[in-house]
């Protein structure tokens, strides 16, 4: 089963850049495929998003790690208990918002004297430090999860999704991700930083008292999505949904109320400015809004039910009945579309 959902978002924690505490988010899962293929396929979800926008693959990366191979490097290749895995897991996934040294004396810090002196800790920070699957240790990139990480970024480079890289620093902060991670950086230098993330979560499902079911998903804020795009000056330029701007001059509302709602019968998109102010403001106001169009309704207007329509990105102005005037910026809509 295929899954999507884009909706508001509270979080209670401290606003910064690119989280907010209130925000909207997209939500794509799959549910029911054990397969990498359902990785690959919310990775190109994902990739096909941004391209769609205009990105290309030099603007941002594409990062990928496995939470076996973790644990597999915790539990048997370093001999940790499961109070230092986690103690450990939670650091690397801040090490990037810490220095270098603070970060080292953290993770030694977690190891029993008898680990240090046997290397285990300088062995792990040797490993974050890895950029490349083949220059991991042998025992470990013959594991199955690294095999796993390696068939994927094949079948992603297959499908001309290039800017795929090893990372093994990416933990994802949750607790119930069971196999591979992902995370899209921005590589612009001024908002170098995670944009959205996902993953294999195969036992969350079955916490909620039904069967496991194994599944993968993502999330996406709009926010990180907004600093992407303006970042990259990509950010679309979206027409208004609003066909005409109703201007009225003078105090004819009640009058003008019918042919307003013959407007929307015929098919218009219309705003009414109730606000009794000039209609030179109004029309700022139209303009700001990106309306194309504005009709002015008077009394000489209702009495010859013939109204002035201006084009607001040309400034040229013509007088119509209200159904030519439907038929003009109907017309316009469907173009722009």
């Amino acid at each position: 089963m295929r899954w999507y959902s884009i909706p508001n978002l509270w979080r209670y924690e401290r606003p910064q850049h690119g989280r907010l505490r209130e925000h909207w988010q997209l939500n794509v899962d799959i549910f029911g495929l054990s397969e990498i293929t359902a990785e690959m396929e919310l990775i190109q979800i994902a990739d096909t998003i941004l391209k769609n926008f205009g990105a290309t693959h030099d603007m941002y990366t594409i990062r990928i790690n496995s939470r076996k191979l973790m644990d597999f490097i915790m539990k048997e290749y370093l001999d940790l208990s499961g109070t230092q895995i986690h103690t450990i897991c939670k650091l690397i996934d801040r090490m990037h918002k810490m220095p270098q040294a603070a970060f080292e004396a953290e993770v030694d810090a977690v190891f029993t004297p008898s680990q240090r002196e046997a290397g285990a800790s300088n062995k792990l920070i040797g490993l974050l430090k890895i950029k490349q699957l083949h220059h991991l240790p042998e025992v470990v990139r013959e594991h199955e999860s690294a095999k796993e990480l390696r068939q994927l970024m094949h079948m992603l480079d297959d499908v001309r999704v290039s800017n795929v890289v090893f990372d093994i620093t990416i933990m994802r902060g949750f607790d119930y991700y069971t196999g591979i991670v992902f995370e899209i950086f921005d590589n612009h230098p001024e908002n170098n930083r995670s944009m959205m993330g996902g993953g294999r979560y195969d036992g969350l499902v079955g916490l909620f008292g039904v069967e496991p079911v194994p599944t993968v998903g993502f999330g996406w804020g709009d926010v990180t999505l907004q600093n992407f795009l303006q970042g990259h000056d990509l950010m679309p330029s979206l027409r208004s949904e609003t066909d005409v701007y109703i201007v009225l001059i003078g105090d004819v509302y009640e009058k003008a109320a019918r042919t307003i709602q013959d407007l929307r019968d015929m098919g218009a998109n219309v705003a009414v400015d109730f606000s009794g102010r000039k209609p030179d403001k109004q029309i700022k106001t139209a303009v700001k809004k990106g309306i194309h169009y504005a009709m002015f309704i008077g009394e000489k207007e209702l009495k010859e039910e013939l109204y002035e329509i201006r084009n607001l990105i040309t400034g040229t102005e013509e007088r119509h009945s209200a159904a030519r005037i439907v038929s003009i910026v109907t017309d316009y809509r469907d173009e722009d579309i």
